[in-house]
């Protein structure tokens, strides 16, 4: 079924391949006799029912976006699902402008907004997503990569190198906290491919909760084995996503720690890094042991870098499916390319029934893959204790008596 007027907007934080997106959209829409209309800020002014924030685009202003970062249309976190008038006002604003079918971009928190067009709509908006995001985290088959994740790997392992060399050349400690909420895909992707001393994320605790003191056990062991094997440098790599597992009792800032529009903690405002820093150099003090610890922060760097080949590749490909399959009569439809061909997931199969919000995809840390990331780790664990001289020789480093060793770190797994 032909449509003549397509709308294009993007949502959610800024991910590599948006622009590429946006131009395939464009592109292809033109060469199909329909109008692309990009609108300005994501669902920001739509939900006002505010029709000036869109312009008609042209080949000429998109045919050498592909390869630039960042987003020429914006974007926001605006949910239109926060009251019924936010819906009705963004759908009244579309049917106004035309718009007989709408591409999204964007992760969890967009695809309850692009589902919302379609169903208060009655189907008047066909609406497709593309699913972007640096945290490869929408509940999508397992080989498909979420747009942006590659890129934004690519770039956090390559700032993680000059961090190791450095540790190395001064001898010190490097305590990443690497963005990516509430899964550790991007934090362990990051710290496989660079093969930092040790990565922590939050799926790797299989409780609810989390403590400070369960990520300053793992980060102390892994100085301990690194001394022991002398070697006193190393990076640790950390999930801001670890924060949402902790309890609020023990960090005071979760207290009244400032929210999204979204209602999810802005992770960045907790200060992991120093607050595992701190700790863990006092207890390494009180032993006698001196360490250098540096805690850096690794996140908005990543976000909209230029994309690398195959997330400019991939970003073409979802535009140009995601255009198709509009103009083909769909809807209600994730864009996914899979073994080279497009696969659309329905909206239903995303969303979670009980929060409206997009399913989520946490690192599944009983896969191989995720056991090859741990194997090459420093960490303390238990084949550290089937040789008794090397326990005396962790426990020496440790500046512990051997039993005492044992007590304190014989439990990591």
């Amino acid at each position: 079924m032909a449509i003549k007027r397509v709308g294009i907007l993007v949502g959610g934080g800024p991910a590599p391949g948006t622009n590429g997106v946006i131009s395939a959209v464009v592109i292809e829409a033109i060469k199909m006799g329909c109008t692309p209309v990009g609108f300005h800020d994501g669902f920001e002014w739509l939900a006002e029912r505010y029709t000036d924030e869109q312009h008609e685009m042209t080949i000429d202003e998109v045919s050498r976006i592909h390869l630039d970062g960042g987003s020429v249309l914006g974007t926001s976190r605006t949910d239109i699902t926060r009251d019924q008038e936010s819906t009705d006002n963004a759908v009244a604003a579309l049917r106004k402008l035309g718009i007989e079918a709408l591409v999204t971009v964007g992760g969890d928190d967009l695809v309850r907004s692009s589902a919302a067009v379609e169903r208060a709509s009655g189907g008047a908006v066909r609406v497709v997503q593309v699913p972007k995001s640096i945290d490869n985290d929408l509940s999508l088959p397992l080989s498909v990569a979420t747009l942006g994740f590659e890129t934004a790997r690519h770039v956090g392992v390559q700032l993680v190198k000059r961090l190791m060399e450095d540790a190395k050349t001064t001898g010190r400690w490097y305590l990443g906290v690497t963005m990516g909420r509430p899964t550790g895909h991007l934090t362990l992707g990051i710290g496989k491919a660079a093969s930092a001393t040790c990565t922590i994320i939050p799926e790797e605790f299989r409780r609810e909760r989390v403590s400070l003191s369960d990520i300053c056990d793992v980060v102390e062991g892994s100085i301990v084995k690194r001394r022991a094997m002398g070697r006193p440098h190393g990076v640790v790599l950390l999930a801001e996503a670890l924060v949402e597992r902790f309890d609020p009792d023990e960090v005071a800032e979760l207290q009244d720690v400032d929210r999204d529009v979204q209602g999810n903690i802005r992770v960045a405002e907790i200060d992991l890094g120093r607050k595992v820093k701190s700790e863990v150099q006092a207890r390494l003090e009180r032993r006698g042991i001196k360490v250098t610890l540096v805690d850096k922060t690794i996140g908005y760097e990543l976000r909209c870098a230029p994309p690398i080949p195959i997330d400019a590749e991939y970003a073409r490909d979802l535009g140009y499916a995601a255009f198709r399959h509009l103009h083909a009569g769909g809807s209600g439809t994730m864009v996914t390319i899979q073994g080279g061909e497009f696969r659309g997931v329905p909206f239903g199969d995303v969303l979670d029934p009980e929060t409206g919000r997009g399913r989520q995809r946490p690192v599944d840390v009983d896969t191989e893959s995720y056991q090859v990331a741990r194997d090459y780790m420093v960490r303390i664990g238990r084949k550290d204790f089937d040789d008794e001289a090397w326990v005396a020789k962790l426990a020496d480093a440790a500046g512990l008596a051997k039993d005492e060793f044992v007590a304190r770190f014989g439990s990591q797994p």
